[in-house]
């Protein structure tokens, strides 16, 4: 089942679990999520959990101990993560529901093991719940012509939701496509005229770096703060000897004021023995090279000015990707969205790029500069 956020795909999932034990069709279960409190707290214990249903019996007991569910018809579910697909070898079942997958780290080898796994009983089958997104798994499993798809509306859940979350959130996104991927549950793959695509991204992605020369941290500082504010966007990334680049991760703030988002730059700064911060200076000048050493002396700020458009910036950086010299280490999923829907059509109104603005100036210093490397010390 594919929907927005908050449309009950959970309470599907488990809901659908809920009717295989009854029917006494499942006996050997596998629950597979992005991490293992994500099962536990989510699709076990959650509200819209399978302890939060009403069963013809006992409710199930949750072993934390040994990652099991027990019910009272004999049946057992067995806890797993994505992040750990090797987890699922040697086990066999004859059900599985697995949740959010577009978010799992590791989600075709997961996924995978899982199938192996699913060999049970006469007739296997396998549930599988998710706000979408373009990612290589989700893309496969609707061209499988075994698969059918269901699809829910945040709105189809509306009753179950607090009126504020309409209000302040729904209607910021309302009309842009990230609504219609978070919101409407759809699978947006390709704009028209964007400069990255989401098959030249997987092409080039790695699970971990090489050894680094360079890191740096790129802000795109916004012009205000507050709930309604632009994000902040925060990226790092680091270039091997080689001369590729490789992004490391992805920080960008929401909502908070300048003192918030600078000490999240110094903070990043620190655990990723960054180099330097390159930092967007049109909206906040020197202040907001003053501000960061203000929550760190030590950062090595370089300030950049934008002079041209932001499609003309990203554009170099673009073909870098089509060149294969950027890696995307792990799977940046906001980021990566806003890559894919970037053009120069975009619509005035549509959500500010910031994460991307500061992914351009982050491999354009590493990239697209002379370089003019500070020594540091990097501990191994």
């Amino acid at each position: 089942m594919m929907g927005g956020r908050g449309a009950g795909k959970t309470r599907a999932g488990a809901e659908w679990i809920r009717g295989e034990i009854e029917a006494r069709r499942a006996h050997r279960i596998a629950l597979v999520g992005e991490t293992l409190s994500d099962v536990r707290d989510v699709m076990i214990e959650g509200p819209s959990g399978l302890c939060a249903l009403r069963w013809r019996g006992a409710r199930p007991q949750f072993q934390a101990s040994r990652r099991r569910v027990t019910f009272e018809t004999g049946a057992q579910a067995y806890v797993f993560s994505a992040e750990d697909p090797d987890s699922l070898r040697g086990h066999q079942f004859d059900r599985a529901w697995s949740d959010e997958l577009s978010k799992w780290a590791h989600g075709v080898d997961t996924w995978n093991n899982l199938q192996f796994g699913l060999r049970l009983g006469e007739r296997p089958r396998q549930a599988a719940t998710t706000t979408p997104a373009p990612v290589p798994l989700i893309r496969r499993l609707l061209d499988d012509e075994t698969t059918t798809v269901t699809r829910a509306s945040t709105f189809a859940n509306r009753a179950n939701l607090a009126p504020a979350f309409f209000e302040q959130i729904i209607a910021r996104y309302e009309g842009t496509r990230l609504a219609r991927q978070e919101i409407d549950g759809e699978l947006i793959t390709e704009v028209a005229g964007a400069l990255w695509t989401a098959e030249t991204i997987d092409a080039a992605r790695l699970k971990s770096p090489p050894a680094l020369k360079r890191i740096v941290v790129a802000v795109d500082p916004p012009a205000s703060s507050g709930p309604n504010a632009a994000a902040c966007g925060i990226i790092v990334a680091g270039c091997d000897a080689g001369g590729d680049a490789h992004v490391l991760a992805d920080r960008t703030l929401h909502g908070c004021g300048p003192l918030a988002w600078a000490r999240v730059v110094a903070n990043t700064y620190a655990a990723y023995m960054a180099d330097r911060v390159v930092v967007e200076v049109n909206q906040g000048g020197e202040m907001v090279g003053t501000l960061l050493h203000q929550v760190d002396r030590s950062i090595a700020v370089r300030a950049v000015h934008a002079t041209r458009s932001k499609h003309v910036r990203a554009e170099p950086v673009a073909a870098l990707y089509e060149q294969g010299s950027v890696h995307h280490v792990g799977t940046f999923r906001e980021l990566e969205d806003q890559m894919c829907s970037f053009s120069a059509a975009r619509e005035p109104s549509s959500e500010s790029p910031d994460r991307v603005d500061a992914l351009v100036w982050a491999l354009t210093d590493l990239m697209l500069r002379d370089k003019d490397i500070i020594p540091r010390v990097r501990r191994i």
